[in-house]
């Protein structure tokens, strides 16, 4: 057990590296990001209306913090399986959901001012690297299988 932990120490190392660094994204994230529905969702939103929101800023505000959780996603997933197929699916499947999860925000903020509930699911796919907790067991779960 030892043994194995010197010969991974480099990739220990990056990967706590990287989960600090989603730390430090969540703790300054009222500093970093303009997110009027993290102080909405604090409160007892189930019966305020949707706060007033500079759509422009706050789609810029959830892309950079979107982009800053999937490229550290993407980095964490390749130093740990050093697969370029993984990495490259990723990458599409972190593509893919940026655009759905993007459009179901947007449609439900505009279109839906009862769906505060819907909201906070989707908003919470979109600002906590929730994907890669998925990503990783599953691309582990495959690699064991493929070598049986």
């Amino acid at each position: 057990m030892l043994n194995k932990i010197q010969e991974h120490k480099f990739k220990i190392i990056i990967a706590i590296f990287i989960v600090l660094c989603f730390v430090l994204i969540r703790s300054f994230e009222n500093q970093l990001f303009y997110d009027p529905l993290l102080v909405y969702f604090d409160s007892d939103f189930k019966s305020l209306p949707f706060p007033e929101i500079d759509f422009l800023k706050l789609f810029f505000g959830l892309l950079l913090r979107y982009f800053l959780n999937s490229a550290l996603s993407l980095l964490l997933i390749y130093i740990l399986f050093k697969d370029m197929e993984i990495f490259k699916f990723s990458t599409f499947l972190y593509l893919f959901f940026f655009l759905i999860l993007f459009g179901m925000f947007f449609i439900i903020l505009k279109f839906f001012p009862d769906g505060n509930w819907l909201l906070f699911y989707v908003r919470r796919f979109i600002i906590q690297p929730i994907f890669v907790l998925l990503f990783i067991p599953a691309f582990y779960y495959q690699m064991q299988n493929l070598k049986k």
